[in-house]
């Protein structure tokens, strides 16, 4: 037998173990990513959404009213941790958050087995901008709930921005980002007006159901949709003026909002419509949301 035999062999043999292996952890993963208690956990992350935004709605129309508050993500989780059982409350929500945050990053792994090559991309990234959004307000409230809180959104938006501003080319990204951030608020009304929304969900039961999505879906994609494209708009502003005073974070945008002609009862609506996002986030989608 040649020399070379029995390290070919050899070297066979490993590549073979290997890829045994790897099918073996692949087999695992799917069969976790696939369990249902797996998937009930991760539907609280949309429970802890919902929460927020229908915060962030009541904090909005105190703004409205002539009151105070902070009505971004943090402001709304800070309030939350002020509450009776605000601490089992943040940790609740922090265990849905990042549940779902994994549950998405499993669906980027496990995508392939599933679509064509033309939908695996699109797909992927969809779920990567979830388990983006869910970490982030995952770790927020793992900030509150470990009582280190989290700065003002509105002051951390400016300094973020200043940052940005500092490095080359920083003015071109922030413009392009604000312009980014109109856009998703585009789709985000559209979506809202068109009623797409309803391709995220599955087995609706009645017609009692099928309203209560349109009426939440419809008002609180649009409302979400109008904040985001202010907040874009905002964003743009600071690039164009290198101003970072200008990006004051969606507390900020809900505040220009207010302060324009007729805007108190846009600034009315918007909160209400927020409020109706967050039943649609954390009731309707938690419960019938496509996994």
């Amino acid at each position: 037998m040649p020399a070379g035999v029995p390290e070919t062999k050899q070297r066979m043999d490993g590549l073979e173990h290997r890829n045994r292996t790897d099918n073996s952890v692949a087999e695992t993963a799917g069969r976790a990513a696939d369990s249902r208690t797996f998937e009930r956990v991760a539907r609280l992350g949309y429970v802890a959404s919902g929460i927020v935004h229908v915060v962030i709605g009541v904090i909005a129309l105190q703004i409205d009213s002539g009151g105070s508050g902070n009505a971004d993500t943090s402001g709304a989780v800070a309030a939350l941790a002020e509450q009776p059982g605000g601490a089992l409350l943040l940790w609740f929500c922090f265990i849905g958050c990042y549940a779902l945050a994994l549950f998405q990053l499993s669906r980027i792994v496990l995508a392939g087995r599933r679509l064509k090559d033309k939908e695996l991309w699109k797909d992927r990234a969809s779920n990567a901008g979830q388990a983006i959004v869910y970490g982030a307000i995952g770790t927020i409230f793992a900030s509150f709930a470990l009582g280190r809180g989290s700065d003002n959104g509105s002051s951390s938006s400016v300094s973020w921005t200043a940052r940005l501003l500092a490095v080359p080319a920083g003015q071109w990204i922030l413009a392009i980002a604000g312009l980014v951030v109109v856009g998703v608020g585009g789709y985000f009304i559209f979506k809202g007006v068109t009623r797409r929304f309803r391709r995220e969900l599955t087995g609706i039961p009645g017609s009692a159901w099928r309203r209560a999505v349109d009426v939440t879906g419809v008002a609180g994609f649009t409302a979400k949709g109008i904040s985001l494209a202010v907040l874009g708009v905002l964003l743009t502003l600071a690039a164009v003026n290198a101003d970072p005073e200008q990006s004051t974070g969606l507390d900020g945008a809900l505040h220009t909002l207010r302060d324009q002609p007729f805007g108190v009862v846009a600034l009315a609506a918007v909160g209400i419509g927020l409020m109706l996002y967050g039943l649609y986030i954390g009731i309707i989608r938690a419960r019938f949301a496509k996994l």
